[in-house]
């Protein structure tokens, strides 16, 4: 084996054995959030008891002074003849219907936000997430699963299946643009753009996901491309600004392109617009694609070191979980921050 291979291969099981570590650490970790988020949940349900309890009783009340003022409005001089029904009437406005305005202000939710509040400072934070979505797109690389897979949840050898909606895959790929990460961005807001056309219920706009993924699309030069998204977007809000001054924009590149001699000939042409994944950009260190075709059990020729990487159905779920999880190292949550992350 050659020296430089050696390096890379030791160095790869050292992480492995650093990963399997901090693997436990961060397990554990994100376990306690989940019975955490369990401990709320019945919180919550507490919560919804007791409002409807509440809810329960002024709907009673209500009911039960429909019935009465349909009678005392039907004859009122009548009705007051009686002077059991003076007195009642004079009670209800004076005490009971200040009784009723206590119940309705009655304030059900302190056990709950008290529990959330306590809850809320062991909580993942805005730069947990953000490192949560990167490490789950630095396992995508990887494993080189497309978009697809991660967000139908079909991971060979995993024991439960989750899949990703399309605000979750809206977020994967605002992540990745908020990073400069325009080859990710174009991979998960094409996804979410699918499953958006597909019919899923969802808060995004498909206006939201175009103004991203055009603009990304943009960034790999491929100008009809970007036009034709931009299209669409203005197709859904016409009164989009942004989307207006970027179409602008684009034609003046378009136009300034077909003004150069060497494109006149091509200009005549009709353009041919790209779609799928761009290519992966190439800013990243060399030794990366070794680490990831020993992570894939790729690469490796020798029988013994072959064994230690390959990526077997019934270990490829552990393999993942080690993957993400040396790339969560450093969140907030985190006891570590000392691991190298590729």
């Amino acid at each position: 084996m050659k020296p430089w291979l050696q390096l890379v291969f030791f160095t790869s099981v050292f992480l492995i054995w650093h990963a399997e570590a901090e693997f436990f650490t961060s397990i554990g970790q994100m376990t306690d959030l989940i019975y955490a988020e369990k401990d709320l949940v019945q919180s919550l349900k507490e919560y919804i008891r007791a409002e409807e309890t509440k809810l329960s009783q002024i709907k009673s009340w209500a009911e039960k002074m429909d019935v009465l003022t349909s009678k005392s409005t039907s004859d009122p001089e009548g009705y007051l003849a009686h002077p059991v029904n003076a007195y009642k009437l004079v009670k209800r406005l004076n005490t009971d219907w200040l009784e009723l305005e206590n119940l309705v202000l009655q304030d059900t939710t302190n056990g709950f936000i008290t529990n959330l509040t306590i809850q809320r400072q062991f909580f993942p934070t805005e730069e947990d997430e953000t490192g949560a979505a990167k490490a789950l797109m630095r396992l995508q690389d990887t494993y080189k699963l497309d978009p697809e897979t991660l967000s139908r949840g079909n991971l060979p050898g995993t024991k439960y299946r989750s899949s990703l909606t399309v605000s979750d895959c809206f977020g994967m790929g605002k992540t990745a643009y908020n990073d400069g990460d325009y080859y990710h961005t174009v991979l998960w807001m094409e996804q979410a753009l699918k499953q958006h056309d597909e019919g899923e219920d969802t808060t995004v706009s498909k206006v939201e996901i175009l103004d991203y993924l055009s603009y990304a699309v943009f960034q790999f030069g491929d100008l009809h491309r970007a036009m034709e998204l931009t299209r669409r977007l203005i197709s859904l809000d016409s009164t989009h600004e942004r989307a207006g001054s970027n179409l602008r924009y684009f034609e003046k590149l378009l136009e300034k392109e077909r003004e150069k001699p060497s494109n006149k000939t091509a200009a005549t042409t009709e353009p041919v617009v790209q779609s799928g994944a761009y290519e992966r950009p190439l800013d990243y260190l060399p030794e990366r694609d070794i680490y990831e075709a020993l992570c894939r059990g790729e690469g490796v020729k020798m029988v013994r070191e072959r064994r230690l990487f390959s990526l077997r159905t019934s270990y490829v779920c552990h393999c993942y979980s080690i993957t993400f999880f040396l790339h969560l190292d450093g969140c907030s949550w985190g006891d570590r921050t000392d691991l190298p992350v590729f």
